[in-house]
């Protein structure tokens, strides 16, 4: 990518800035126009600079990561957050894109990777660290992909309802919840409705 990225640097730890700086002035086309200590410093300095991507510690004094980066979503949407931790949580990698972040990296990653994620999210893209690949994949995926009359039954056969139940209290012929239940399992990769109802009681999609 040969335009120039701006990016500011937003970690607690001063040490993790500047080798940050000293990593991305490697890069010839991504240019460092700020640092910020915590989250409140990191909307300030972003709502000035304006830049292309904001790398984001996510636990931080203050202000968190997280909640810098729901603001920055709402005030800045063509600024593109890019989470740095050292935490892999996965409920954290969820939180993270909920919150409007576009990447996900550790901070254990190489120098290459970094760059590329910048250059990802700066493009419109998202990134995910591949050492986190599964767990943000089970954090996010059946999350996003089921509609919400499809979370409705699931709740509805949790709650210990048949198919003909579901289908009196939902006012739709009984074919019509088998088929929202096929659509469930298919996308939950879940060989039973029990199953099903065990992953979206795990993943906290339902009740």
């Amino acid at each position: 990518m040969s335009e120039e990225i701006t990016a500011l640097i937003v970690d607690d730890h001063e040490v993790v800035r500047q080798g940050l700086r000293l990593a991305l002035s490697r890069a010839a086309h991504i240019r460092v126009v700020g640092e910020a200590s915590d989250g409140a410093e990191a909307v300030a300095v972003a709502l000035r600079r304006n830049p292309t991507v904001v790398i984001m510690d996510v636990r931080l004094p203050g202000t968190d990561g997280l909640a810098a980066t729901r603001t920055l979503a709402s005030e800045l949407p063509d600024t593109k957050v890019l989470l740095f931790t050292a935490y892999s949580e996965r409920s954290l990698v969820a939180r993270g894109f909920e919150a409007g972040a576009k990447g996900y990296i550790l901070k254990e990653a190489p120098r290459e990777m970094l760059v590329r994620a910048i250059e990802k999210v700066a493009g419109g893209g998202e990134f995910v660290d591949p050492a986190l690949m599964p767990e943000a994949l089970a954090g996010r995926g059946p999350v996003d992909t089921l509609t919400p009359r499809e979370r409705e039954i699931l709740q509805l056969l949790a709650d210990g309802m048949s198919n003909a139940d579901v289908a009196d209290h939902l006012f739709i012929s009984q074919e019509t919840v088998k088929s929202h239940v096929r659509h469930v399992l298919g996308k939950l990769e879940a060989d039973t409705r029990t199953q099903a109802v065990a992953i979206a009681l795990r993943e906290a999609m339902i009740d």
